[in-house]
């Protein structure tokens, strides 16, 4: 996957394997999936729907394909003997070129600290008179796992970490066994720690309504949850959401405009504009300058996230969350509002394409977060934000919520100094500018 390598090839330029191509020289992609002329049936499919199979089918999906490039370092990066910047890049370069890993995730990379900055913001936010439990969505190698797990064996009371459980809810089988074998290199974490391999957004899998406190963490999963597309033909045209569809003539793919529909996306909407029925003042205006400088409009809508959290509220009502993503990424051709990347490599080389139907199996697709509409909808799944569609008597009560930077969130909970070099840089805290995390805390508040 290459989304860690985008978002920070500003400030790293040569460490993810040299992820540049010719752009005078022809783009071959790296496989022709099996399935990448029926990835559309004979009936058009949401754009979620779309994005969905071409990253998780079972057989031809992106990350059915690459479970083996998420990369677990042999052993943690000793910072602290680093000269500076120009050696920890050198550091790097070497790492990638011996692994042959397509990314290092940033909990890999900083290991054993920054899963461990995060099980201290548990410990201290956490209230550890009840059994502790932490769910954890796409554990990638199962190294936050472990790194949280050691932190609380070695820091909370005995009787925190003796009765304490740890869920992975894992897609990818392949990733699920990955997890299995890093955890259990500590023995004492095996009772503790179980991976259910299935998708999380399915509700049936969560089984009966867990009634205690718990937590759930999700490391760079919203940029890979499928998103919808709506467009408008000019700035006051009514949205219109997207469908693909086959071309009738030939093999490829194109859009197909419907007016909303959708329950999804007629939430995100609501909550992206809850006063668009208000504002009416300037509606002349608006239509004259539309029709003299009409301009369409294609905005990207978090769905997929949206029924994330509509089934973790439902299934974990006393969950609290803690997320950590892209706030935005860099160099996207995808025209509309939270664009994605479109990403394929071959031989070390990576391209980003300029159209997200040309991603059928070969790609990775990601997405930046928009992290005031996350609160948004996390408010909204908890019942608490009201949209006019809802019933007065739609129950909920009011989360404590905060964004801080990655650099601010480690300062917070971490320990810094174990990232820094000798001159003082600090790749933690320096490198990943782009990157915030996300926490949700229920209260008794109404």
């Amino acid at each position: 996957m290459l989304s860690r390598s985008h978002s920070t090839r500003n400030l790293l330029p040569f460490i993810f394997n040299n992820l540049k191509v010719n752009p005078n020289e022809p783009f071959t992609p790296p496989f022709q999936a099996p399935f990448s002329t029926h990835i559309v049936g004979e009936k058009p499919i949401l754009v979620r729907d779309f994005i969905h199979l071409a990253l998780y089918d079972p057989n031809h999906g992106y990350f059915s394909q690459r479970s083996g490039s998420v990369g677990v370092l042999e052993r943690s990066i000793k910072f602290n003997q680093l000269e500076g910047r120009k050696a920890y890049m050198k550091h790097l370069d070497k790492i990638y070129k011996q692994s042959g890993i397509s990314w290092f995730t940033p909990v890999e990379l900083f290991k054993p600290w920054y899963a461990q900055g995060i099980a201290e913001a548990i410990m201290r936010t956490s209230n550890l008179s009840v059994p502790l439990k932490i769910y954890e969505i796409g554990g990638g190698s199962g190294t936050c796992a472990k790194g949280i797990m050691d932190y609380i064996m070695l820091n909370a009371p005995p009787r925190v970490y003796n009765s304490m459980t740890y869920t992975s809810v894992e897609i990818s089988p392949a990733l699920a066994e990955i997890q299995k074998q890093t955890v259990g290199e500590v023995r004492s974490h095996q009772s503790k720690f179980k991976v259910e391999c299935r998708d999380a957004t399915n509700k049936s899998g969560w089984g009966h309504v867990e009634q205690e406190p718990c937590w759930v963490i999700m490391l760079e999963v919203l940029d890979n949850l499928p998103h919808d597309l709506i467009y408008s033909e000019n700035q006051v045209s009514p949205w219109m959401e997207v469908w693909v569809e086959k071309q009738l003539d030939r093999e490829g793919l194109s859009e197909l405009y419907k007016p909303l529909q959708d329950s999804l996306i007629k939430c995100c909407v609501e909550i992206l504009e809850p006063d668009k029925n208000n504002t009416r003042q300037s509606s002349s205006v608006s239509k004259t300058w539309s029709k003299l400088f009409p301009k369409s409009r294609r905005c990207w809508l978090p769905t997929g996230c949206m029924k994330l959290l509509e089934v973790l509220h439902a299934a974990l009502p006393k969950m609290s969350l803690i997320a950590s993503d892209f706030s935005y990424l860099p160099d996207v051709k995808i025209p509309g509002e939270r664009a994605p990347l479109v990403s394929t490599k071959k031989d070390g080389h990576s391209s980003d394409y300029s159209s997200y139907l040309d991603a059928k199996g070969d790609a990775d697709i990601f997405f930046p977060t928009d992290f005031w509409l996350l609160e948004h909808i996390d408010h909204y799944c908890s019942g608490w934000l009201k949209l006019q569609k809802d019933k007065p008597s739609k129950q909920g009560k009011k989360r404590r919520t905060i964004t801080l930077d990655t650099s601010s969130f480690m300062e917070e909970f971490g320990l810094p100094s174990k990232t820094r070099t000798k001159d003082g840089y600090n790749p933690l805290l320096d490198d990943f500018k782009n990157t915030k995390f996300y926490l949700s805390v229920p209260t008794h508040n109404k």
